[in-house]
């Protein structure tokens, strides 16, 4: 039986190339954008969730009350870890890493890597396998290294090459390698590209064990049958048992949530990139939607051209069942063939889309799970596109229509018209929404930083380049390459200190407040392109005392509520900072975020990055080439590397351009699907009323008159839709725009831009088949009648 209704099927498909067209076209689409976004969405949900303790893993995270408002952050002292092992029976494990850089030698090889500072409970706790060492030992001795497989052939040709080799880490550490690791799969957190052990830390002096140093990021593995809430009551009060922060708690976060969960506000968790994930999801169903409303709309429009099929059949014997099965199996080889096409094009289609989504997708082709998921994902489509059509067509009367009076399209107008408007509906309110995500990526790029960016340049501080800074600065000015040149702590695109330990006079001792903490050398200002507002900038060589001078920013004054912020004194410790000047807000962090207080500090601090301004008189080639020289001067046995901060600041803009790209391709899919079924729904209704044009035509109708006549109907259904769509849109992205506290006001013209464009794409759409009804000799249509 089953045989017999895919060879009906079959050839009714053939009998109707047209349509079969534009049934198996639209449903192709659909399906291949779906597994696209699908794919996404799976390794959005994978993240970390490989590791076989994963439902025992736990980050752990800070919170305390800072202006108001109580913060959580995922940074630790770096004696955590060591404290939890020692001192909670609940916690099995621990472990904590802190990223690192390093120039590696091997050989004439000469290498900047980054990787982690760890230990071997790291390794025990999560499940990177190793391709060679041993899993138990890797990362016990002390002189040992782990290499992931990438960094081993970059350095000696082979993971098996690699084993009891040395490597020469920042010209004065030798290393053995003593494990090599499998490359980290792209559904994980965790960025290195080799793990050194923890105690090279403490040999060096960067393990302190000071609970206010929160830069570590330690992790828990709880003992089988602890749950996470006696864990978070055990251990809440570990920072407060440790030192004066008495307003400080501590507490687990589950590895399940690290990726889609991790924003917090005033110490609730409230989500994170899981809204985006959704976003895509329901984007995805809604696609796959449309296309199945094409071939519903499309299936029950020809209604009437099947309609004594199924009257002789009934005639003859055949239950409804039997016609619902066969109407099944039409749309399920239907989607069969556009399944394997979507397929196809997915295939081809992932190495863009993995670019643009910077995830390395793919599809398990070995996996027996992913076929079986294909196979349910084309029965799935094929039954919801043929289920309506199926149960419909099955319902006609057979007399009724072997007499000739059963009128199909006639009963069919409602519903039709119905599916119509949720297609156009769901197009209308992507535009609105890529619209609206658009305008507001752009508002943020249009946003003032507060500093010039235009040939800003800065490199990390290593090897030599320290102790030779002063050499470096005046050869370089010299040079001509720069026009200015300064030491930093951090890149000005980035914010890597915060302090609470901030004290002055008329300060509420009750009151924590938290400022951004950036230090900085002379000719900070200048170089950066900052705007002073009050007082002056730090110049060290003019006013020795500016060792200890201090710089706000305008949002450091207001929280500080100083009149006269200049000659104030700050506290932190037992140093006491003097405050020269007062420089415009600028942007450090997000630029959909208020820029916070920050406290810009003199030299008497410690330096990680170097900026300079490139000379615009210059080529920027010729510059960097003369940088480079001056550098290898001075520091021989470093690569030169360097950033541009445009490029770097770009960067922040990364996942709205993503999602504002996504949205508009997944949009514009969406439209063109709505578009072929409406072609296709435009074509029947013409060849319907094609006698109806024919004498139309013969009593002086104009081409133009019946062009607008076939065309309302369509018109008027797109009209309802935008009315339905404009409100689910503005309030969706009114959620949406709410992660966001720098964010536009979504403007009445973007709802009238995106009705006109629905208006004219729908028209251009049904045009070509009104306008060529139209034209059509009406004796050809009347000369049967």
């Amino acid at each position: 039986m089953f045989k017999n209704y895919l060879k009906i099927a079959w050839r009714n498909l053939l009998k109707n190339k047209g349509f079969t067209f534009i049934n198996i076209a639209g449903l192709t689409i659909g399906m291949a954008s779906a597994a696209l976004i699908l794919l996404w969405v799976q390794n959005e949900v994978s993240y970390d969730q490989f590791h076989e303790k994963k439902d025992r893993l736990y980050t752990m995270y800070n919170k305390a009350v800072f202006d108001g408002n109580l913060w959580c952050w995922n940074t630790t002292p770096k004696i955590m870890a060591k404290t939890l092992k020692a001192d909670y029976p609940q916690v099995e494990d621990a472990t904590h890493t802190n990223e690192c850089t390093f120039l590696f030698t091997v050989g004439d090889k000469k290498m900047m890597e980054r990787g982690y500072f760890t230990d071997q409970s790291f390794i025990n706790m999560f499940s990177f396998p190793l391709v060679n060492g041993e899993r138990k030992s890797a990362l016990v001795d002390n002189s040992s290294i782990v290499l992931t497989e990438k960094l081993a052939k970059k350095l000696f040709g082979s993971n098996e090459a690699a084993m009891g080799k040395t490597v020469k880490i920042d010209s004065n550490a030798n290393f053995t390698v003593t494990a090599v690791m499998q490359d980290l799969p792209n559904n994980t957190r965790f960025r290195f590209g080799y793990l050194l052990p923890w105690t090279y830390m403490k040999k060096v002096g960067w393990d302190d064990e000071y609970w206010g140093n929160n830069s570590v990021q330690t992790y828990a593995l709880l003992k089988p049958g602890v749950s996470l809430a006696t864990a978070n009551a055990r251990i809440k009060n570990i920072t407060k048992s440790h030192s004066d922060q008495k307003d400080t708690e501590v507490f687990l976060h589950p590895a399940e949530k690290w990726r889609l969960y991790s924003k917090f506000e005033n110490g609730v968790n409230t989500g994170g990139r899981i809204s985006t994930v959704r976003l895509f999801a329901i984007i995805a169903g809604l696609i796959l939607l449309i296309a199945c409303i094409n071939f519903m709309n499309l299936s029950t429009a020809r209604s009437e051209k099947r309609a004594k099929e199924v009257g002789i059949r009934k005639v003859a014997g055949a239950p409804r069942e039997l016609l619902i099965g066969q109407f099944l199996a039409e749309s399920i080889l239907i989607a069969l063939f556009a399944g394997l096409l979507a397929l196809v094009i997915v295939q081809l289609s992932l190495s863009g889309f993995s670019q643009l989504t910077g995830k390395a997708l793919f599809l398990p082709y070995s996996s027996i799970d992913f076929w079986i998921l294909f196979i349910g994902f084309i029965l799935l489509t094929g039954i919801i596109a043929g289920s309506y059509p199926a149960f419909y067509l099955s319902s006609f009367k057979p007399i009724k229509v072997l007499k000739g009076t059963f009128k199909a399209a006639n009963a069919l107008v409602a519903p039709r018209k119905v599916l119509v408007v949720i297609q156009f509906t769901i197009a209308i309110a992507l535009i609105i929404c890529t619209i609206i995500i658009k305008s507001q990526l752009q508002h943020g790029q249009s946003r003032d930083t507060g500093y010039k960016r235009d040939n800003l340049v800065y490199s990390y501080i290593s090897g030599d380049m320290g102790k030779h800074y002063n050499a470096i600065r005046n050869d370089m000015l010299a040079s001509g390459a720069v026009s200015g040149i300064t030491k930093t702590s951090a890149p000005i695109t980035e914010g890597w200190s915060d302090s609470w330990g901030y004290s002055w006079a008329g300060k509420d001792p009750n009151e924590k407040l938290d400022f951004n903490v950036f230090n900085v050398d002379g000719d900070f200002t200048k170089t950066i392109g900052l705007k002073i507002v009050d007082g002056r900038d730090i110049d060290i060589v003019k006013y020795p005392t500016d060792s200890l001078a201090m710089l706000l920013n305008e949002a450091a004054v207001k929280i500080m509520k100083f009149k006269n912020p200049v000659g104030q004194i700050v506290n932190n410790g037992n140093t006491k900072w003097h405050i020269v000047g007062v420089v415009k807000d600028f942007i450090l962090q997000s630029p959909y975020e208020p820029v916070r207080p920050m406290i810009i500090q003199g030299p008497s601090s410690w330096f990680n990055i170097v900026h300079y301004k490139l000379n615009p008189v210059r080529s920027t080639a010729a510059n960097l080439k003369s940088i480079e020289q001056i550098f290898k001067k001075y520091n021989p046995d470093y690569p030169f590397e360097y950033t541009f901060v445009d490029e770097d600041y770009a960067k922040k803009f990364a996942e709205e351009q993503r999602i504002g790209t996504l949205a508009t391709l997944f949009a514009g899919l969406t439209v063109f699907i709505s578009c072929l079924g409406l072609f296709g729904l435009a074509t029947y209704m013409a060849q319907n009323r094609i006698k109806e044009i024919g004498v139309r035509k013969v009593l002086g109708a104009s081409v133009a008159r019946i062009t607008r006549l076939l065309s309302i109907d369509f018109l008027k259904l797109v009209i309802i839709s935008f009315i339905v769509a404009a409100p689910l849109a503005w309030w969706g992205m009114t959620e949406w725009l709410k992660g966001y506290t720098y964010r536009i006001d979504i403007s009445i013209w973007v709802f009238i831009g995106a009705g006109v464009i629905s208006i004219l794409i729908a028209l251009a759409t049904i045009s070509y088949q009104a306008i060529k009804a139209a034209i059509a000799n009406p004796v050809k249509s009347l000369r049967s009648e």
